[in-house]
């Protein structure tokens, strides 16, 4: 159950360093706004924002990942808190913004918290 568990938080690591590419890079490119749905004038207006949006994906990865690296019940405290902040994310998008991001980022987010604390039982 550990590697499952181990390949669900590498799942959702990844899913919010793709977050931090459209976010980051492709905002405003034809990939981002298919994506996203926004309008080009949209997009650019906000870039800025999107950018700062991308980073803390990128941060919420980088936890994730930090807690599979320091492996035990630090690793275990680590990769709930940013399991739960993933999952806290989601559902607020999902409220504020686009109902889809509670599929995207909330659900994998809850199933990879779900399978951790099962391995660490």
């Amino acid at each position: 159950m550990n590697a499952v568990a181990g390949l669900a938080v590498v799942v959702v690591a990844l899913l919010h360093l793709g977050f931090l590419v459209l976010e980051m890079f492709l905002w405003t490119k034809p990939v981002g706004a298919r994506v996203f749905g926004l309008p080009r004038e949209v997009a650019a207006a906000s870039a800025g924002l999107a950018a700062n949006q991308g980073l803390y994906n990128g941060f919420l990865a980088a936890g994730l990942l930090w807690g599979l690296w320091l492996g035990g019940a630090a690793g275990f405290q680590v990769q709930l808190f940013f399991l739960g902040c993933v999952v806290v994310a989601g559902i607020f998008g999902a409220l504020t913004a686009k109902r889809s991001i509670l599929w995207v980022q909330a659900l994998p987010g809850a199933v990879a918290a779900a399978l951790v604390l099962a391995a660490h039982r």
